[in-house]
Formats: structure tokens, sequence, C-alpha cells
């Protein structure tokens, strides 16, 4: 059986190989790794073979795996890549170090009124919903700019970028057409002046797709530690 380690190494030789492809740096692109339903010390792990960004989904599960994982906090990021409700939003404030799902101001709002003032600025990235699925969370394209400038003027926060969750498919051409139209939105709001650098897009499954559409963040999760563990939830 596959180590973590060699799983993660295996994932930086995809990502290296998706990069010369698209003829970018390779320092260009930072693997996520999602941690979500997998314990802290597969986390322990991972650190042990050179990582140092975890995503979780679950903000009490963060929670919990931060707090366990303690004696680590100065070298870790973390990245809450769940949905996010108005009522956790003053835990993760205090807790985490990014935010790549704020889908409304609202939400903008109370992360920037309860981040500590003797942390370093919320690190956040606004959630889009590209292919207009109903059930799924995300601001619509239409909305997005307005919110965007109203999120990068609050204080407490610092507005890196945009993230998307693409319907899926195994249709390379249409992995790249989902990312490319997050893309063309993060390069409207750079044109209109806004001061981005973060597209987090791309999963185990497509993370190639991704680099080549322009990806500043993959979220890899399965391809590291296997199988994901359904929480009972």
């Amino acid at each position: 059986m596959a180590t973590i380690a060699a799983n993660i190494q295996q994932v930086h030789d995809r990502m290296a190989r998706a990069c010369a492809l698209a003829q970018r740096p390779v320092q260009s692109v930072t693997l996520l790794t999602v941690s979500k339903t997998y314990s802290a010390d597969a986390v322990r792990e991972a650190v042990a073979a050179g990582e140092r960004r975890f995503g979780e989904n679950y903000v009490q599960e963060g929670v919990d795996k931060i707090s366990e994982l303690i004696d680590l906090r100065d070298r870790l990021e973390w990245h809450l890549i769940g949905p996010l409700q108005s009522n956790k939003t003053r835990v993760v404030a205090s807790q985490f170090d990014w935010v790549h799902t704020v889908d409304r101001l609202k939400i903008a709002e109370r992360l920037s009124a309860q981040r500590p003032p003797g942390l370093a600025p919320l690190q956040v990235c606004l959630q889009v919903n590209t292919s207009g699925e109903a059930n799924k969370s995300g601001l619509g394209p239409a909305e997005l700019a307005p919110v965007a400038r109203a999120v990068a003027a609050l204080p407490g926060l610092r507005l890196r970028g945009l993230m998307a969750i693409p319907e899926p498919t195994a249709d390379p051409i249409e992995q790249r057409r989902a990312h490319r139209a997050l893309r063309d939105l993060f390069d409207r709001l750079r044109a209109d002046g806004l001061d981005l650098d973060t597209l987090s897009m791309g999963m185990t499954a497509d993370l190639e797709a991704a680099i080549l559409e322009g990806a500043t963040i993959v979220r890899v999760g399965t391809a590291i530690f296997g199988a994901r563990i359904q929480p009972g939830r």
C-alpha cells in the first residue's frame, strides 16, 4: 500500500507535468492538502512529508483537528473549504487562516468584525457558482463584482481571489471549460482594479485541467489519503 508521503509525491509530479504543459513555473501552483474526515495522525504524516497547508470542510471537525495539532500551529495554514453558516463565523474568524467559501457579503462582514485584532488578516476567497446549479453554494457571476468590491474594503480580511467547485465531469475539455469560466471572472475583476492573486480550483480528478486554466491552489484529498471516510453527519 502506498504511503501518504508517496501519494503526495505523485500529486506533486502530476502538478509539475501540468505546469510544464501550461508553460508555468511549478511554484506558481500550491497544493492544499484536503484533510477533511481524515485523522490528525494522517495530517502529521503529511506534515512529515513536507506539507503545511490543510483544508477542512466541516467547521467543528477543523477546529477539533487544529486543537489536536496545536503543537504544529505555527507551522501550518488551516483553510476552510466547506460551507460556512452565520452562526459559525466567530470560531472560524479566530481559528482559521483562510476561508475559500465566502458566498455572501453578510458572511464576510461577520468574519471581518469577529477576526481577533492580534491576528493577521483572514485570507478569503469568494465562492462562485459558475455552473448555475440550484443546489450549489456560491455567488452568481452577475452579482460577483459589487460583492468583491465590498469585501475588499472590509478590515480584518484580505480578499485573495475566487474559488469554485464545478459540476463533476470526466471530459477534459469540459473540465477546462468550467475552470476557464472562473478564470475569466477573475481576470475581469483584476482588470477592474482589484488586487487578486488566487484561483482556488481543481481537485484530485481535474487538477491538470485547472492548472492549464490558471489555478494557483489545487485542493487534493483522495489522491493523498485514499478513499474518503464518510463522516457520521
